[in-house]
């Protein structure tokens, strides 16, 4: 079977709007639910909260592509790009690049879309990769650009984008229906739909050498911020890497064939889970600031670096739960010390406790607070 660019209609893709009907209003209702429970954060946690959620997508954006950032250093290069109180930690340059281009996406979510922000978004990611024959630029190779899996003597070819010289062509038809299709634009599509189309398109294209995937993605979160007229902050990218062998699979399934509908049916309701994990983390944030005002002033040194250390992996928790061994690692105290440290925790209701014995596991009782 052939491409989808080398079928006759490219770039028309056809789809059954019908499939969609209940989930485009789905995403505007969890939106309202997301603005709303932000109104609820302070204004010095929604800029943490801002922080954690964008950190959170370079990470998971980065991690689909195979590629481990330093936390870190992603959050205190955002608090420099947003303007924020900084840290001394030392920003490296690859988490520099993908937060430069986070803050962008964020702050100019309303903007047009333009070759030049293209160009600016490949250049914060990849200004240091010495591989690369063009950095802030469209491809200019004359060899395929394919994305294969497999051995060098034995390569699967998942997909084979249109040869470099027809890229320039193809992203000026992509950037004007972009913009034609923007809620302020002549012919405004339906939130996800757009979304889901415009992701597709883009990685079909695969206009750039490298970053064509966190590039795709982070139009897909510009296209939904424009359509609900502020930055969605939806845990989009989290979302996709947490299956993102589905994702792949999508990708190459429906870049053989011109009718996308079931690729618009499985990016919205991916659109959708990202929304609800959105909400469940915004409730943890502001769950985590009840706590800290509840126990803050009652833990030593060991017992608050282990709580924030648990805090640190989100409302799934600690995997598996705190056991006294992590708390030791984490801490770097005794046995004894660790013993008396966390039952002192349970005494002040601080954590609860499952398992007995070497199964004894503790929990973060951030729940009491609405009791």
């Amino acid at each position: 079977m052939t491409w989808n660019w080398a079928q006759h209609g490219w770039p028309e893709f056809r789809y059954d709007a019908k499939a969609l009907v209940a989930l485009e209003p789905r995403f505007l209702l969890a939106s309202g639910e997301v603005l709303g429970a932000f109104r609820h954060v302070g204004q010095g946690d929604r800029e943490q909260l801002q922080i954690e959620f964008l950190s959170e997508e370079a990470l998971r954006t980065s991690a689909i592509e195979g590629e481990v950032l330093d936390r870190l250093s992603v959050q205190s290069s955002l608090r420099r790009h947003l303007g924020l109180a900084s840290d001394a930690y030392p920003v490296k340059p690859r988490e520099q690049g993908v937060s430069a281009m986070m803050v962008d996406v964020y702050s100019g979510f309303s903007t047009q879309l333009d070759h030049q922000t293209l160009f600016c978004w490949h250049q914060m990611l990849l200004a240091n990769d010495g591989s690369l024959e063009v950095i802030g630029g469209y491809r200019t190779h004359d060899e395929a650009m394919q994305i294969v899996s497999g051995s060098v003597g034995q390569p699967t070819v998942h997909f084979e984008a249109p040869p470099s010289a027809r890229v320039p062509d193809e992203m000026l038809k992509f950037v004007d229906w972009f913009n034609q299709t923007a809620p302020n634009g002549p012919a405004p599509m339906a939130a996800l739909t757009r979304a889901g189309m415009g992701h597709l398109w883009f990685e079909s294209i695969h206009p750039f050498e490298d970053g064509n995937g966190r590039l795709g993605r982070a139009l897909a979160e510009k296209s939904l911020a424009q359509s609900i007229g502020q930055p969605s902050l939806i845990a989009l990218s989290y979302t996709i890497e947490r299956d993102r062998k589905a994702y792949y699979d999508h990708l190459e399934q429906h870049q053989r064939t011109l009718d996308i509908t079931a690729w618009l049916v499985w990016f919205s309701e991916t659109v959708l889970a990202a929304q609800a994990v959105t909400l469940e983390r915004v409730a943890f944030f502001i769950a985590k600031a009840r706590f800290y005002d509840l126990h803050r002033s009652c833990l030593n040194d060991r017992q608050a670096k282990a709580i924030e250390r648990m805090f640190r992996e989100g409302p799934a928790g600690f995997k598996g739960g705190l056991s006294a061994e992590n708390y030791i690692s984490t801490t770097g105290t005794s046995s004894a010390t660790a013993t008396r440290d966390l039952h002192d925790l349970m005494e002040k209701g601080v954590l609860t406790r499952t398992g007995e014995r070497r199964h004894t596991r503790y929990w973060l009782n951030i729940d009491q607070q609405h009791k």
